[in-house]
């Protein structure tokens, strides 16, 4: 399995404490050669199978999708991360992503897609036995059979361990019997194999493999859904479901660690879901703007206009940054991973699970880019933006459910930030050090950096250390406020996840222009989004840090408090209109997003 080994392994959360060299990042810009093959393969499979029977599949034809679903299986791209002795092409994280962003310019397909070679194939491959695997991998590799998983209840959402579904052993001690009924399932109506989730004995959380040919599996009628309309998404009702004691997944009564590990997988995933959706979005505005005319001139002339295109490409800019960076951090930890290991399951979910917090803030990120930015494409097209016959209308309506999926982003955003406090009080991540000598050095009235520079990403950096800064002092002064309640908190913790998320995707924008400029390539497009960005996240760092320091502190402490963050947050206005005009431009030159 071929891994990222340039880049310097890191661990998860130490980007709030330390100081980032642009070369210790993967960035786009870092793709081997097998890498372009994967997106190449992709690519034409997507013009050829998908592009011609997009209508059908959009009109719920799930026949036409299960076949075209078979059809990038025999290309290998539903078994790019399956090992090669059973089917797979035993490839790398990164080309597992390149495949998710090269499928995803159809929220429909890609959630057929997304849901087989991710939740429906990840659990067995990570959990399973050597016959588990040997019996099931090599018919999910060529989609012989399609996967579905089956977590969520109609009582159970975001709450996943409050499950009904029950699995009782029988008096021979050869099956369990399930009974309970599963919401929401991707694939529902048309997956052979289903991991199912299911308390022994109504208290154990466990996973069962299931296929649908056991009597008493039964998928219910297809749900009427906001978007995503050609996907087939069911309810999956178990009435005493003979089950083998062969076919529970994992151990008994830990089906948390594989439902949690797996969609911490989802949300990494869900990064180059949305971009590619956007990017797609961003292309299909792009040209109706430079076609459409109003006034004697093209759209796209207008001011207006350009600075939506531009704040699209920038917005999609960062989430790609961020996504990258964090999958490149996952491949440098799988340094000599081989699938041949004897704990390779093990190996591969504690690399992940290691930079669970920036999983979430990739999930949180990108699925609220896309909304905006198929939100802006919508606005473009104006009134045939809401006709059915326009590719952004299905595009606005499929990527409302990525704040859904994976955990909601509200849920995503009480994780992020309860993972580093956790990790911190565990020692592994030094924040209480951080935050301790923050105060003494402001204590101690140091000068604070302040000064603005002419040079090249002078500006931006220090805004990134500035950041930093100001959320361990949000992170301080809350849990000197809240303590081991801080958890409870909601509004407070979402905040400080805002901060965290926001610097992180700011410094992981400006480190790749930075990497492209160090690399001799012309950086002016990626130098000017990344600036943009820098100033706009400021803002929203500024603003949520004052909700935090204001719920956390009072009088005196709360007026010192925010005159440390003035200090903080000043920064000279950058003209941002000019620089989006300027990214608008290169936009309407190439005809398609760029860096």
């Amino acid at each position: 399995m071929a891994t990222v080994t340039a880049i310097p392994k890191t661990k998860g959360g130490a980007f709030l404490l330390e100081t980032v060299n642009p070369r210790d990042i993967f960035t786009p810009e870092d793709f081997t050669p097998e890498h372009l093959a994967i997106r190449k393969t992709t690519d034409e499979f997507w013009a050829k199978e998908v592009v011609p029977n997009i209508d059908k599949i959009r009109h719920q034809d799930h026949a036409a999708a299960v076949a075209i679903l078979k059809k990038s299986a025999e290309l290998g791209l539903t078994a790019v991360a399956i090992p090669e002795k059973f089917g797979g092409m035993e490839m790398d994280l990164t080309s597992m992503m390149l495949v998710a962003e090269g499928v995803s310019r159809e929220g429909s397909y890609s959630a057929w897609h997304g849901a087989h070679t991710g939740i429906g194939t990840l659990p067995l491959l990570l959990f399973g036995t050597e016959e588990q695997k040997q019996r099931y991998l090599p018919k999910l590799a060529s989609a012989e059979m399609v996967a579905a998983y089956c977590l969520s209840e109609p009582q159970a959402g975001s709450d996943a361990l409050a499950a009904r579904t029950r699995a009782d052993l029988t008096p021979d001690g050869k099956h369990y019997i399930l009974n309970g009924q599963k919401m929401w399932i991707t694939n529902g109506g048309y997956a052979d194999l289903y991991t199912v989730f299911a308390k022994v004995g109504g208290e154990k959380f466990t996973a069962f493999l299931v296929e649908r040919a056991y009597p008493g599996v039964n998928p219910g009628q297809e749900e009427k859904k906001m978007g995503i309309k050609g996907s087939s998404t069911t309810a999956v009702y178990l009435d005493n479901v003979k089950v083998p004691v062969e076919n529970v997944l994992g151990e008994i009564g830990k089906g948390h660690i594989i439902a949690f590990n797996i969609l911490n997988l989802g949300r990494l995933k869900l990064g180059p879901f949305a971009n590619g959706g956007a990017r797609d979005c961003l292309n299909i505005s792009l040209k109706y703007a430079k076609e459409r005319k109003a006034f004697g001139q093209s759209i796209a002339d207008f001011g207006m206009i350009q600075a939506k295109l531009a704040e699209m490409a920038i917005r999609i800019y960062a989430s790609e940054s961020t996504s990258y960076r964090v999958v490149g951090m996952i491949d440098a930890a799988l340094e000599g991973f081989s699938w041949d290991m004897p704990n390779a399951g093990e190996v591969m979910l504690k690399a992940v699970e290691e930079f669970a917090a920036e999983c979430s803030y990739i999930k949180v990120f990108a699925s609220e880019m896309l909304d905006f930015v198929t939100d802006e494409g919508v606005q473009i097209h104006g009134g045939y933006g809401f006709h059915q016959d326009y590719a952004v209308e299905h595009a606005y309506r499929d990527s409302r459910i990525n704040r859904i999926f994976e955990g909601t982003n509200e849920i995503n955003r009480m994780l992020a930030t309860g993972m580093l406090l956790k990790r911190a009080q565990k020692g592994v991540l030094p924040l209480v050090e951080a935050v301790k000598k923050l105060q003494a050095d402001l204590l101690s009235g140091p000068a604070l950096s302040t000064e603005t520079s002419t040079e090249r990403f002078a500006e931006e950096t220090r805004k990134i250390e500035n950041a930093k800064k100001i959320g361990l002092l949000c992170l301080g002064v809350a849990y000197q406020r809240f303590g081991n309640d801080l958890d409870k908190q909601q509004e407070v913790v979402a905040s400080i996840t805002d901060i965290l998320m926001n610097t992180f995707a700011m410094e992981s924008s400006v480190l790749r222009a930075r990497k492209i400029a160090e690399s001799g390539r012309n950086a002016d497009n990626a130098y000017e989004m990344s600036r943009v960005f820098a100033a706009e996240v400021m803002d929203i760092v500024e603003s949520s840090a004052r909700n935090v320091l204001a719920a956390s502190s009072e009088g005196d402490a709360l007026r010192m408090n925010l005159s440390v963050l003035k200090r903080f947050a000043k920064s000279e206005p950058v003209d941002v209109i000019g620089l989006r005009r300027k990214i608008a431009g290169r936009l309407i030159a190439a005809d398609r997003y760029t860096v």
